[in-house]
This record gives structure tokens, sequence and C-alpha cells, in this order.
């Protein structure tokens, strides 16, 4: 590992990139080869398990790296490309902007300066600017912009999960930061992570009941299912709400939920009262559920 990836490999520093990308970065590695190349460091998100390509340039931005962030990426089929530099220059600013707008929501580019400050007499500390980011929900409609009437109502609907997940991020932030965030999305759910790729804390908004899905996600082991299962009466004396408890047998996935009523979209006066539910039911069963893990 080169010293200049050591730094950022350093799991304060990889957390500290990952909160402001709203990503889970694990699974971290270094100099991984592409071609007769090697890529700075090459990772995964937890929750959406999309591979991460990180290019660490403490430099200027220059056309070589643009370059070769383009063959890594493509080499090792990634899904979010960082391009982690001293300065940006704005032509590559542009570039990055260009190829956000004109690339499909399979794949996101980030242009991110990083500064170093000092308060006083203390250590000094690394800060992440963002420069150029994606704007996933222009990518998301985009492909439904030339529906007309059914095309608003997605596009609406879309809109409006966007900014509830937007909200939901300012909440955890302006209330001590509970568990790790991730970036906001036009998806109608949002994973926690656990630790464990096993099982995910998940938030679905279900607006058409006018519900909020809180409850744990098993995507595929029912053994461990059954082992919650088994302790399901210990474990609902520990939760101060309702659980639901559904096996799936017809599928691989599993369940454990709890349903919080109210939501809608056409009316958001009472979002804070039901994010303060969602934080208080997702700090409960992470911390009930991880004694089972």
């Amino acid at each position: 590992m080169s010293n200049t990836d050591s730094w950022l490999s350093n799991e304060e520093n990889i957390n500290e990139l990952g909160e402001i990308l709203g990503l889970n970065l694990t699974d971290i590695k270094s100099e991984q080869f592409v071609g007769n190349y090697r890529c700075d460091i090459i990772c995964k998100d937890e929750i959406s398990e999309k591979v991460v390509l990180i290019e660490n340039q403490l430099e200027a931005t220059n056309h070589d790296h643009l370059g070769k962030i383009i063959t890594y990426a493509s080499g090792l089929d990634a899904a979010v490309v960082v391009w982690i530099v001293e300065s940006a220059r704005q032509e590559h600013a542009s570039a990055i902007e260009w190829l956000n707008k004109h690339t499909d929501n399979t794949v996101d580019f980030f242009l991110l300066e990083v500064h170093a400050y000092q308060i006083g007499d203390s250590q000094p500390a690394l800060q992440f600017k963002i420069v150029e980011q994606p704007n996933d929900f222009a990518k998301n409609i985009k492909s439904l912009s030339k529906i007309s009437e059914v095309g608003e109502v997605f596009a609406k609907t879309m809109s409006n999960r966007l900014d509830f997940w937007t909200r939901f991020n300012e909440f955890i932030d302006n209330n001590g930061k509970p568990f790790n965030k991730h970036k906001a999305t036009t998806d109608h759910w949002y994973n926690v992570a656990r630790g464990s790729s096993k099982c995910q804390i998940s938030i679905d908004l279900v607006n058409k009941e006018h519900k909020i899905r809180v409850g744990v996600w098993i995507p595929d082991c029912k053994e461990l299912y059954d082992k919650f299962y088994e302790n399901k009466e210990e474990i609902q004396a520990n939760i101060s709400f309702p659980l639901s408890w559904d096996r799936l047998d017809m599928k691989k996935a599993s369940l454990v939920c709890s349903y919080i009523d109210g939501l809608n979209f056409e009316d958001n006066s009472n979002y804070n009262a039901l994010m303060s539910q969602i934080v208080k039911r997702v700090v409960e069963l992470k911390n009930v559920f991880k004694k089972y893990l």
C-alpha cells in the first residue's frame, strides 16, 4: 500500500469519506490491477453492494488522471467513481459534471478536494469538499421525461421520496447522528447498516397505505430468521413497539417489522414526528437484534 493511499484507508478517514458520500464503505482494497495499471482503492458500499473506485491524487487535477479513472471504472465495472485531489481545475470539474449528465444511472462520478485544517494547537484534521457530484433525481427520471401524464405521476412520487430522505438525513444530523446515514435517493427504501451482510435495518415508504415500515430485513438467510424467531418473546419484551414476523417461505428474504401510520406526501407537516419515531425504532432494533447475530 502506498503512503498516499494508507492515510485514506485509515478507518477514521474512510468513514469520514463515506459519510460525505452517503455510503458505508467496506472491503477496502488498495492498488488493484487493471491491465498494466493499478487503481488506488477499490471497495464496496455495504448497503447497495455497489463497487466504489477511489482515485487518490494529492495534486491538482490533470488529463492523465481523468483518463485513468475512466479506464479503471471500465475495467472494474465500478458503479461509483471518486476522484480525490488537492485542487480541481475548472476544465476537469466541468468534465465530471458532463459525465454525470451524460451517463445513465448505473454509474456516479464524484470530484472532491481534500484540505487540512487546524484549530489552535490541535493536530491537523482532514476536510473533504465536494466539487462535483451526481444529480440522482435528474438521472432517475430521465427515462420518464417523454411520458406525459403517467410520467408526471412517477416523477412527482420520486420527487417526494427524494425530499423525504433528504429531510431525513438532515434530521439524523440534527439529532446527534444515532446511526450512519446514506445518500438520499428516489427509492422507496432506505437501509441502515448492521455490520453484517446477513441482515439490515430497512425503512420503507408505503405511501399508498399512508405508512412507514421499519424492520429487520434478512435478504437470504432463513437460518438467521429462525434463530431470531426462536427468541421472539425475549426480543419483543425488549422492544417498545409491536413486531410483525414474516418468514416469507416462498421467497429468499424474510422480514421482522413494525409500521408507523401517518405518511402523506401531500402533507408533510408531521414529518419531524414521523422521523423521530423512525429513528427511535431503528436504534431499538439495532441494539436488541445485535445480541442474536
